[in-house]
């Protein structure tokens, strides 16, 4: 079978071997796990009350999330509930003449809003 010594080499090369793929592969993999807690919502406190630790305390607190009901809660609960990870493209809702798009979200663009002032309907520009 092989003398202690060619094993325990053995086992040096693939710990070698396993710590060159891991290190190629943890910036891949936290971007991965980042992008599935921002499609989520999930906090870093969600990941210390799921594991069985109670949040930590920081000596200053960041931003006041603001009281329940609030404008500011309010809106940062709907930021955490949004379906559409940050920063990803959304479907066209309305196609224009030339072949500008909207998704329907943010400001009406300009080529919308002047039609739209020229008497036609949005709607009518629904893909």
């Amino acid at each position: 079978m092989g003398n202690l010594i060619e094993i325990q080499s053995q086992i040096e090369k693939l710990q070698k071997q396993a710590d060159e793929i891991k290190s190629r592969e943890f910036d891949k993999t936290v971007k991965q796990i980042l992008a599935m807690m921002d499609a989520f919502g999930i906090t870093l406190r969600d990941l210390r009350q799921a594991g069985g630790k109670a949040p930590r305390k920081t000596a200053k607190k960041r931003g006041k999330p603001g009281r329940p009901g609030t404008k500011k809660a309010v809106a940062g609960r709907v930021a955490r509930q949004s379906s559409v990870p940050k920063g990803s493209k959304l479907a066209a809702k309305y196609r224009g003449p030339k072949g500008e798009t909207w998704s329907g979200r943010g400001s009406m663009p300009r080529w919308l809003a002047e039609l739209v002032a020229a008497g036609k309907s949005r709607e009518s520009f629904a893909v």
